[in-house]
């Protein structure tokens, strides 16, 4: 088995190896080692990148056997000597989340009896999911009272301990692991078996925030960032409030108020236009109705109409008996609605689908109101098929 650097020394960023086997991982080369600093993908932590001489380590997995596999890109041979480093920006980066969740997974175990029941790494933030529901306040002093562990600077020590001793421990989770385990001992406040990489201070952790919290299969899930991760979840809210400022013209703490104002007009002013559309597309029908008076068929094609307004009008163009309408947008993709007033003999439905079958897009609808869009070529071409369609059922 591959002796684990990181298991004593999760600072180590180098190290000296020989490859001990090539395999193949589901069609990608790997290889293992008699020894290694990589940190394979378990317990919610991912996995270290980093090279292999100069190849590089694209994945690190544990295989059913419990032995550690390096995904590399590229190609190294059984016995080969190797220089292994690992990619120490993201190694630090979840050091610092990992040992950010042990101290407050803690703190909600000490200040409020909550077990943790899962932890998630992910690439930008972590996430811990409770084993019940969490008031916002409950939030605010677990939160306090963990970041108050990671200013207090405490020693984070990697301790040793078979079944008997771990028992007579106060671990804050059982663990379901047999023989000699592994534990990350917070001083004086939190003691858990673990097998990932942490920082040796809290103080390396920097702060822990939580950034949003959620009810969660029975509990609450929270997701948190912590040191390096903070400081740029703080640098993009501080650029986001700063251009909002410069936007809406207030304070950062006006920001709610000018948005809510901002939504009011703006849901004010879709209804002011709404209003607008529909007289407007009235006075449409009217003229086109018109226009159109002894065929009683209006084909056209309109400038500046969406969906909803071109069935509007052709709408209120058929509610004149015998009428006929369809109306083309001039815009790809481009809609088309057809309408049929009472009287009229003409199938909207069957009209659309040879429309389609030509035009290409999509649409259904009923013998008397069909519509659809994405219809391909010059709206001018569609206009004078449908008439020619029309004109041959007549």
């Amino acid at each position: 088995m591959t002796e684990r650097i990181y298991y004593n020394d999760p600072y180590a960023r180098t190290f000296g190896a020989h490859v001990v086997e090539v395999r193949s991982v589901n069609g990608r080369p790997g290889v293992t080692l008699d020894r290694s600093a990589f940190y394979p993908t378990s317990g919610g932590q991912p996995f270290d990148l980093g090279t292999l001489n100069a190849t590089r380590v694209v994945e690190v997995i544990e295989d059913d056997d419990g032995e550690m596999v390096h995904v590399i890109e590229g190609a190294l041979s059984a016995g080969e000597p190797v220089s292994g480093a690992i990619d120490w920006d993201r190694r630090f980066d979840h050091m610092q989340q990992h040992t950010g969740q042990h101290v407050l997974s803690a703190a909600f175990d000490r200040l409020l009896k909550v077990r943790t029941e899962s932890f998630h790494l992910g690439a930008e933030s972590a996430t811990i999911d409770l084993a019940r529901e969490v008031s916002p306040t409950e939030i605010a002093r677990a939160e306090k009272d963990a970041n108050d562990i990671v200013w207090a600077d405490r020693p984070v020590a990697i301790r040793y301990a078979d079944a008997a001793e771990a028992a007579r421990l106060p671990l804050r989770k059982e663990s379901v692991r047999e023989g000699v385990l592994r534990l990350i001992d917070v001083e004086g406040y939190d003691i858990s078996a673990c097998g990932g990489t942490h920082v040796s201070r809290t103080g390396a952790i920097g702060v822990i925030a939580v950034a949003s919290w959620e009810k969660f299969r029975g509990g609450s899930r929270i997701e948190f960032v912590c040191g390096g991760r903070a400081l740029a979840a703080f640098r993009s809210l501080r650029d986001a409030t700063a251009a909002s400022v410069r936007l809406l013209s207030v304070l950062p703490s006006e920001m709610p108020g000018a948005i809510e104002r901002t939504q009011a007009d703006a849901k004010e002013a879709k209804r002011r236009i709404k209003d607008l559309q529909a007289q407007l597309a009235a006075h449409e029908a009217e003229a086109l109705a018109a226009s159109e008076a002894e065929s009683r068929t209006v084909i056209r094609a309109l400038d500046g109409w969406d969906q909803n307004s071109l069935k509007s009008i052709a709408m209120a163009i058929c509610e004149r008996p015998g009428f006929m309408a369809v109306l083309i947008g001039s815009a790809p993709p481009l809609p088309i609605v057809i309408a049929r007033g009472g009287g009229s003999a003409h199938d909207s439905a069957a009209l659309l689908t040879k429309l389609v079958e030509k035009f290409g897009g999509k649409g259904g609808g009923r013998p008397d109101l069909a519509q659809g869009g994405g219809l391909q070529g010059d709206p001018q071409e569609i206009v004078a098929f449908a008439k020619t369609l029309i004109a041959g059922h007549s």
